[in-house]
């Protein structure tokens, strides 16, 4: 069959790259790519918000699955728009309904499916600009940290944890008032502070059955020993060395199953993938988020562990017979370093010559900001490369990724090399 994959990211090059190795795959085209996804596939130019673009794209080139990596098209409805597009009906589109990428959209709707199906996660209330008072009062009975989170999508950057309680009054009138993040922070959400250890689960789910794929963890911070700013994710292990059968156990009986219920039980159409972002406290999960889509870079260590055809897969849960199949999984670990453009994540230049690619050995790369031009790879974003690598523990899989990296270059690279560090 011949299938659609919309993103331009690593995540998405992750997934052409496992896509590609399908029998079931004819001609794949990723939209927009980059340079790593024209390797493999045929790059299209169009944005990915853009519904009409993507059905004459669907239509011009006979596809028959489209799989959504980024989380904007499924917030503003794409499920829905092929759903209700007659000449679209018939085409596989691997993500959730509208109502069903709320759990990204919304942290409050978050909060609020999570409280009504007794999901385990932390206290929290949500203020707007009308009740800024209010919410400087709440942030008076907290102890510290404190926790403020933008209540709309700002690209994995709107969350704040604080020391300091003149800050976080400071950064709460920030959001609200002076929309620091945009529309986003119309809506904050201030929640408790868990003290633990993170990590991420990713389920897929054809909205009855589910799959509970490989664990994860990622690395937010720019600086070595997660300090600085908070950036899309620094690098990422697979799978976590303490998920235990003990601890996962826990995480499907308390927060799974009762996620994949609560979306059956409100009649949410949802057929895609679930990221759970949980944090372990005194052995016990709690959910602090929820994403619509893969992670990234979490995509770059899970999908790799993957051995069964993904077409399949994504095929039985838009189908609904997710319960019929099978996965298996590499035994192996795996671990991905991002390496970055100089500044990141604040101001970057793009367009730097990339080199050294073609003596990988052993490694993956997954391009992240990544563009051609007469020939040769050029820089095109904050993040740039992930460089992945298979091995018998995450450390022998880190090693890999490291001695790679030293034969990459572009200007004003930067990475972390303490990945794994608190493992």
């Amino acid at each position: 069959m011949n299938i659609l994959i919309l993103g331009s990211g690593g995540r998405e090059h992750t997934f052409a790259y496992k896509i590609a190795e399908s029998k079931r795959c004819e001609k794949l085209f990723v939209a927009p790519g980059n340079a790593g996804t024209a390797s493999i596939a045929t790059n299209v130019e169009l944005k990915v918000t853009d519904f009409e673009a993507v059905k004459k794209c669907v239509l011009e080139n006979n596809i028959e699955m489209v799989i959504v990596g980024p989380e904007d098209p499924l917030v503003h409805g794409i499920a829905n728009y092929f759903a209700e597009t007659s000449e679209l009906q018939n085409t596989m589109l691997i993500g959730p309904s509208k109502r069903g990428a709320l759990l990204e959209g919304s942290k409050q709707r978050a909060k609020e499916f999570m409280m009504q199906h007794n999901i385990p996660t932390a206290a929290y209330e949500s203020f707007t600009a009308e009740s800024l008072e209010a919410g400087i009062a709440f942030l008076e009975k907290l102890k510290p940290p404190y926790v403020l989170k933008a209540d709309g999508l700002a690209a994995g950057k709107g969350v704040l944890i604080l020391k300091d309680l003149n800050e976080a009054k400071q950064e709460l009138e920030n959001m609200l008032t002076h929309s620091k993040f945009g529309e986003a922070s119309s809506k904050v959400v201030i929640e408790e502070f868990l003290d633990g250890i993170e990590l991420s689960v990713f389920v897929l789910t054809d909205g009855k059955n589910y799959k509970i794929l490989p664990t994860a963890k990622d690395y937010k911070r720019i600086g070595e020993g997660d300090t600085g700013l908070n950036t899309g994710g620094m690098g990422a292990i697979s799978p976590v060395p303490f998920a235990d059968d003990i601890l996962m156990k826990k995480i499907e009986e308390r927060i799974v199953k009762p996620t994949v219920n609560g979306l059956s039980e409100e009649n949410i159409d949802y057929k895609g993938f679930v990221f759970i972002g949980l944090i372990k406290v005194n052995n016990e999960p709690y959910v602090i988020e929820y994403n619509v889509r893969m992670g990234d870079p979490e995509t770059e260590v899970v999908l790799p562990r993957i051995k069964t055809d993904l077409v399949d897969l994504l095929e039985a849960t838009y189908q609904q017979r997710l319960n019929t199949i099978n996965i298996e999984i590499d035994e192996r670990s795996a671990a991905t370093v991002m390496l970055v453009s100089g500044g990141y994540p604040e101001d970057y230049e793009k367009g730097k010559g990339i080199s050294g690619l073609e003596n990988i050995k052993d490694s993956f790369v997954f391009h992240a900001g990544t563009k051609t031009e007469g020939g040769k790879t050029f820089t095109n974003g904050g993040r740039v490369l992930a460089v992945t690598s298979l091995d018998d523990d995450f450390r022998k899989a880190l090693k890999k990724s490291y001695q790679n990296i030293e034969k990459l270059s572009f200007d004003r690279m930067q990475y972390r090399s303490d990945i794994g560090f608190d493992l």
